[in-house]
């Protein structure tokens, strides 16, 4: 699974993309199925003809796509810190013998953290049939 701070964002959009259409075909395969299953459904209004659906006035809802957002959003954290100490102590004793100890200590620290977050939107409208479609009802 590849996450949005692995992605380049061409292949983001590019993904995006591709499921956009794959769903737009998915729905227009849908309503067409819907509008045959309304040609085969009939009805008896009761003056002893069968009507379809689609005789009737009834048609299947079409989709459509109309704009798909992709957002995605990073942040980068970077620190260092550095320390530094110094500390000593003297001793001395009767005989003149003197000792000195010194201590010091050096630290430095990196850190780097990164988050990520991203979102997909799509807003759907619903559309009339398509006007050959219409044409023919």
């Amino acid at each position: 699974m590849m996450t949005v701070l692995d992605a380049p964002l061409p292949e983001l959009i590019e993904r995006l993309g591709r499921a956009v259409a794959d769903a737009q075909h998915a729905l227009d395969v849908n309503s067409l199925d819907i509008a045959k299953r309304m040609s085969e459904r009939t009805v008896d209004l009761g003056d002893g003809q069968l009507w379809s659906l689609l005789a009737l006035g009834f048609t299947p809802t079409f989709y459509a796509f109309a704009e798909a957002t992709l957002e995605a959003k990073l942040t980068f954290t970077i620190r260092e810190s550095t320390e530094f100490s110094v500390g000593g102590g003297a001793t001395g004793g009767m005989a003149g013998i003197f000792s000195v100890t010194v201590n010091a200590e050096y630290s430095r620290k990196y850190g780097f953290e990164v988050q990520g977050a991203s979102s997909i939107a799509a807003r759907l409208v619903s559309l009339p049939p398509p006007a050959r479609l219409h044409q023919l009802l």
